[in-house]
């Protein structure tokens, strides 16, 4: 394959469309997307089914990418649920109760693919082009590779494409025949479906067509909150991405600005406001068709009031302390527990001419050596991210969205879009975003300076990819802090005195990618941190 990265970089600038992303050749899938008259969502598409290319191992087609779109036409910003379910099996689930969620490659750590019908669902609600089209560049690149799944995904590809085409009617019924051919729905062919199925079996998973036949990709309104006249749109709680509102709110009381970027109150309070947010995310979150969350309530003006003052300026919690948003009291009886010490996810972001946004965070996990099946389905392990605690709102059950670490980032000011973020790293992805919008918000940075600041993150809070049922096991370090090394030594040393323990981290923090529209010119602005071989591109004109 051609390495284009020389000529794609790392930051652009355009009025009329720009990609930040991963691999270069994806930017360049999603860049010729726009030159071709598509506009974000079709761009979007073409970048996330390259990306599964270029960047397998972070995604793979057969796992997962959550989504959100502002829409020019509507005005509306919606979140994508590009995540598939737990089995539908009793049976499965009723193992899965009884002998943990496996790890190591073994197939039944998967949920149902979720990729291809995300794509075919942001073409048809948002789009305008067809799955031939968007699909053309990922066919390109399998075409040149060399790796057993190339030509067996081609195929597969190829074979949906022959579906949209022998359908009739409108363009949105024919991209459905190509998904429907990929799901094996009533009336499709079943090839595809049939194969992956066998696949399954053979490995001794537990999904079946069944599975297959009944995933869709749900619209939905997403989370947001207000921070300083900016208002954040995340997914909802079958992420993490509510507790990145939480932590906002909690901030909004504190003159971040006045503390001085980079400063030690700059990186105490965010790191304080997070550890509280995180742990109500750990404590309530799950997928909100199956638990009821209390999301008004943990953003609510009230339960943030009483939250905040556990924010100490001067000492570093050394606790996690959910808080009780039914009872709003500061603390939930008996939560406050002292605990001892002790991924692979690409980027997304898209902005056309016409004022559309898309902000995709695509993963899967991908193990070394997974093998992929005649239909080149490769196979991620996103069904960890449940749990086997009875009673949790994240435990397995069947048909079940895991509660997934991906979460993908728009803002809004004066009810136009301006910012999207998406960040690779697992339980950092929402800090680093912290990190950005935070640079932004309260110190102005653009994009190509975001991306490459120093930036911070925690491991105080459990291990969103550990099913362990006894959930206080899987907690990290407590009162833990990796930050920049750049960062001033004297901060540092300030940090460790607060009762942080620090460790300077040589290198990049996550992997974030991120675009700004500025309202007034139009212009728009995109990058991806160098140091983790993120790319962008913008149109020229």
């Amino acid at each position: 394959m051609t390495d284009l990265s020389t000529q794609i970089g790392w930051q652009a600038v355009s009025k009329i469309g720009a990609v930040a992303a991963g691999g270069a050749r994806a930017v360049k899938a999603g860049v010729d997307m726009l030159e071709r008259g598509g506009n974000a969502a079709d761009s979007a598409a073409a970048t996330i089914l390259a990306l599964q290319v270029t960047d397998h191992g972070a995604c793979c087609i057969g796992g997962e990418v959550p989504v959100l779109i502002y829409d020019s036409e509507s005005q509306e910003v919606k979140s994508l649920s590009g995540m598939g379910r737990a089995p539908l099996s009793q049976d499965a689930i009723g193992w899965y109760m009884e002998n943990g969620i496996p790890g190591g490659g073994d197939i039944k750590m998967a949920p149902v693919p979720s990729v291809v019908d995300l794509c075919t669902t942001l073409l048809q609600r948002y789009g305008t082009k067809s799955f031939q089209e968007v699909v053309a560049s990922t066919l390109v690149l399998l075409d040149e590779g060399d790796a057993d799944w190339h030509p067996n995904l081609a195929n597969t590809l190829r074979r949906m494409i022959e579906s949209e085409q022998q359908a009739s009617g409108s363009r949105e019924e024919k991209v459905q025949a190509a998904s429907d051919r990929f799901y094996g729905r009533d009336g499709a062919i079943g090839d595809v479906a049939d194969e992956i199925e066998a696949f399954w079996i053979e490995r001794g998973g537990f999904l079946r067509r069944a599975d297959l036949a009944a995933h869709e990709t749900l619209i939905e309104d997403p989370v947001s909150a207000d921070y300083r006249g900016y208002q954040v749109y995340k997914c909802g709680t079958w992420t993490q991405g509510p507790y990145l509102c939480q932590a906002l709110r909690l901030l909004e009381g504190f003159d971040v600005k006045g503390m001085g970027q980079f400063s030690a109150d700059h990186f105490h309070v965010m790191a304080e406001a997070l550890k509280l947010a995180m742990a109500d995310r750990d404590a309530y979150y799950g997928d909100p068709n199956f638990v009821d969350v209390p999301m008004g309530e943990l953003l609510s003006d009230a339960y943030n009031e009483i939250r905040r003052p556990l924010i100490d300026m001067a000492y570093a919690s050394l606790e996690a302390r959910p808080g009780d948003p039914y009872a709003m009291s500061a603390l939930r009886e008996g939560e406050a527990v002292f605990r001892p010490g002790t991924g692979g996810t690409t980027t997304c972001v898209v902005a056309d001419r016409w004022g559309n946004v898309v902000s995709a965070t695509p993963s899967a996990n991908v193990a070394p050596g997974h093998e992929a099946g005649v239909a080149g389905v490769t196979y991620g392990n996103r069904l960890r991210s449940l749990n086997t605690t009875p009673g949790h709102p994240n435990c397995i059950q069947a048909g079940k969205r895991p509660r997934i670490t991906l979460t993908p980032t728009l803002v809004m000011k004066d009810d136009r879009p301006i910012l999207a973020i998406s960040v690779a790293g697992g339980d950092r992805q929402d800090q680093v975003a912290l990190n950005l919008l935070l640079d932004h918000i309260d110190f102005g940075m653009q994009p190509e300076e975001a991306v490459t600041a120093p930036r911070f993150s925690t491991t105080h809070h459990e291990d969103s990819f550990n099913p362990n049922p006894i959930r206080h096991q899987t907690f990290g370090k407590i009162g833990s802090m990796m930050i920049s090394d750049s960062v001033d030594a004297d901060v540092r040393e300030e940090l460790g005195k607060r009762g942080h323990h620090v460790e300077a981290v040589r290198g990049a923090i996550a992997t974030p990618v991120m675009l700004h529209i500025d309202q007034g010119s139009g212009v728009i602005s995109a990058a991806g941190d160098p140091a983790t071989q993120r790319h962008a591109a913008g149109l020229d004109g």
